[in-house]
């Protein structure tokens, strides 16, 4: 008999850790081993139509368009209202989000009302049906809630792609979920030891699971897409992530300006989409590079435009372990990166890339220098393509989970 996976997600909008589950789960459905379902808290996202038709998708309905859509906001709004009114769990939860809300302003940072959301989408909906061998959280917040509370599994794990502390979760906001799960997985080892600042008493359930990635596929769509039709005879930088103040385009923005003010001719396409795209837009006016930092929203396939780049920049303030890096590596990209969790554990600088501390000044000195060399810009392409990205090991751990008895 097949054994039972469940992997559960907030969302199956375009990003990151969504990409890593459709890797995974493609891996494990060609195993041919394993019952797999899949849940979303939310169940909106363009994912959906990569998910492997063997893998069974729990929601009733899911719609396949984007969080950023008309659509995708309406039902953003009805899951938000649904979880709200379910037994009242808005009412119950009101306390739990007013210290929260406090605890963040007490912290100085910026206001993240999605954080308090997620506890109630998890808690504000009916428990799953059945019993897995493994259930898996597949990424912070919502999922894991409703994995540790909503879901029977005998055995459970979640997955860890951020900075815990630069991303805003505190142990009051999770009410301990993470000491309901077997095992936590993190995407590096700089993800692990944030994560352990935050819970010490897990650092021996903590295990290092790199992203699955199909280097071949990435390979073949890089060559067969059009990529840019544009005519720019200039410099091409890219940029892949969705349009958040965590990917740092404020700063982007102003690295532009301060770049083709000394002279350089250079555009700046940023590919993905998200909530900060009209904050943007109005900061590229205020800069006078409108033409030139261009939005040009998701694409199915990012991959011509990156291997297409002079140079792929991923200028972030915090991350856990880029996936879009990762991306540009297989196709031998000259990266120029922030040094931040996650980025410094997939660039040795200096050697296949350059890190740099996040701010205007230092991104635009050090592209400048990379500019002038373009010897320098093939080493470092050169030593990329002979990075390890394949670490099969992860997956045979997690799959052997199934197998181990819990002590009771």
């Amino acid at each position: 008999m097949k054994k039972k996976l469940l992997f559960v997600i907030n969302t199956m909008g375009r990003a990151g850790a969504e990409t890593a589950l459709i890797e995974l789960l493609k891996k494990l459905d060609s195993l041919k081993r394993y019952d797999l379902s899949l849940y979303a808290v939310i169940p909106c996202g363009e994912l959906f139509a990569k998910v492997p038709e063997n893998v069974r998708i729990i929601n009733k309905e899911v719609n396949t368009g984007s969080l950023n859509s008309v659509t995708g906001h309406s039902t953003i709004v009805r899951e938000i209202l649904f979880s709200f009114f379910y037994k009242f769990t808005g009412f119950k939860l009101m306390g739990y989000m007013i210290k929260n809300i406090r605890e963040q302003k007490a912290s100085g940072r910026k206001l993240q009302y999605d954080k308090l959301l997620w506890r109630l989408l998890a808690d504000g909906r009916a428990a799953s049906e059945g019993e897995y061998d493994l259930a898996v959280a597949y990424i912070e917040g919502a999922a894991v809630y409703y994995l540790a509370d909503k879901v029977k599994a005998k055995h459970k794990a979640a997955f860890i792609h951020i900075d815990y502390q630069k991303a805003g979760y505190t142990p009051f906001m999770d009410k301990d979920c993470y000491g309901r799960m077997d095992n936590i997985f993190v995407v590096s080892n700089e993800v692990g030891e944030k994560f352990c600042s935050v819970y010490p008493q897990y650092r021996k359930k903590v295990r290092l699971f790199r992203n699955l990635l199909d280097q071949e596929n990435i390979r073949n769509k890089a060559v067969t897409g059009t990529g840019f039709t544009d005519g720019f005879q200039g410099i091409r930088f890219v940029t892949v992530g969705r349009l958040h103040y965590q990917k740092g385009y404020d700063i982007a923005i102003e690295v532009l300006a301060k770049l083709r003010k000394a002279g350089y001719n250079i555009r700046w396409y940023v590919i993905g989409e998200g909530a900060e795209r009209r904050n943007l837009e109005l900061l590229t006016k205020k800069y006078g590079v409108e033409e030139y930092f261009i939005l040009m929203g998701a694409r199915d396939n990012p991959y011509p435009y990156m291997k297409q780049a002079d140079i792929y920049v991923h200028a972030t303030r915090f991350e856990g372990k880029s996936i879009a890096i990762e991306e540009a590596q297989i196709l031998g990209k000259t990266i120029v990166a922030s040094d931040c969790t996650g980025n410094r554990e997939q660039i040795k600088s200096g050697y296949d890339g350059v890190l740099v501390e996040l701010s205007a000044e230092n991104l635009v000195r050090e592209l400048k220098r990379i500019l002038k060399e373009p010897e320098l810009q093939k080493e470092y392409a050169k030593h990329v393509l002979e990075k390890q990205l394949d670490y099969p090991e992860d997956l045979e751990f997690m799959l052997a989970i199934m197998n181990e008895e819990k002590s009771r």
